[in-house]
């Protein structure tokens, strides 16, 4: 079996390669950037492909040489060492090549939204949006405001992969840490909630306009000369699925509209994407729950300086770097999980 997915790696890797020298692949930038990016994603796999074959040939030629010299102790070592790669290699081989999301390649629109805890969890979303926004340029990944308030934050991260890297975040995230209101020194627990939606394409969401209430008025809060003083904000609301998107930060009403809907496709399609794979379910609601404090995906512990991913159960210091935007970590546990758990139910399923 493993023998088998090694000769399929290498032959459409060697496929892809060819297609990328290929001057009428090259020649057309919609298909040389779908090869592209197959070459990326197969790599590592045949990163690991290239290493089986030569644990393998290592492991034949000391069984070879110990077959015609007798027992070494040398020998025997270098056998078992490339035989345990070998046990390792057949397991790293087949998460590698467990199928992705499709939605993994996709920008995505993130909503932080502070949860129980009142001024606090408004201030701890904050924090969160700036962990966020400074991992995308870690990684870099380009990010747009769409609307930006206090305690309730939205944003686009744009770049391919967004959201296979962004989609673990997304859940109740919990704080402990005393507030610097509070005189008695006690420590307080509040969450955020984080929702990750992969933005969809006009092609994928269809969206009767008939089905859509739009509502103008007049926008609240800091902004230009035309806030406050012209009906700029919208507030649209899908009949068949009840999902209200409002919009105010531009002074432009066409500007706000359009934003709106790139929040409301987004939605839609994760409501798609939950009814057709419910148990991989992408769920907004499954992500966020109610923000009440005993339900958390981590926890960031200020006075032990600690962040957990409960998911995972990492547990790592450095919280300041943490909320710097240092989640490599966190993200590379998370997505060898996400791998490990889709082998197992392709396991049962072929079982």
């Amino acid at each position: 079996m493993i023998e088998q997915l090694v000769d399929q790696i290498e032959s459409r890797f060697a496929e892809l390669s060819e297609q990328m020298s290929d001057p009428a692949v090259i020649g057309d930038r919609g298909r040389y950037a779908d090869v592209g990016r197959a070459w990326r994603a197969l790599a590592p796999a045949h990163e690991l492909a290239r290493e089986y074959r030569q644990a393998r040939s290592d492991a034949a030629s000391a069984r070879e040489l110990l077959d015609e010299e007798g027992d070494d102790a040398g020998l025997r070592a270098e056998l078992e060492a490339a035989e345990a790669r070998l046990a390792e290699l057949d397991e790293e081989i087949r998460l590698a090549m467990v199928e992705r999301d499709p939605n993994d390649d996709k920008n995505v629109i993130v909503e932080v939204r502070g949860g129980a805890g009142g001024d606090e969890a408004g201030l701890f979303a904050g924090d969160l949006y700036r962990m966020l926004t400074r991992y995308a340029e870690r990684r870099g990944f380009r990010t747009e405001p769409i609307a930006l308030a206090d305690g309730d934050y939205t944003f686009a991260i744009k770049g391919d992969g967004a959201y296979s890297v962004f989609k673990h975040e997304g859940g109740t995230h919990r704080v402990q840490r005393i507030p610097q209101t509070e005189s008695q020194g006690r420590i307080h627990t509040s969450t955020a909630t984080v929702a990750v939606l992969p933005e969809a394409e006009d092609v994928e969401v269809q969206i009767d306009p008939s089905d859509l209430q739009i509502d103008v008025y007049r926008s609240s809060g800091p902004g230009g000369q035309s806030v406050n003083t012209t009906d700029s904000a919208v507030r649209i609301t899908h009949a068949p699925s009840g999902l209200v998107v409002s919009m105010q930060d531009e002074k432009s009403q066409l500007q706000n509209r359009e934003k709106a809907m790139r929040v409301l496709r987004a939605r839609l399609l994760e409501r798609q994407v939950a009814a057709q794979q419910a148990e991989l379910s992408a769920d907004r609601r499954a992500q966020v729950g109610t923000g009440e404090r005993a339900e958390k995906v981590r926890t960031y512990n200020f006075p032990q300086d600690r962040v957990t991913d409960h998911r995972v159960k990492l547990t790592r210091g450095n919280l300041e770097g943490v909320l710097a935007g240092e989640l490599d970590d966190m993200t590379a546990a998370l997505e060898a999980e996400e791998k490990r758990l889709k082998l197992a139910a392709s396991a049962l399923v072929a079982g």
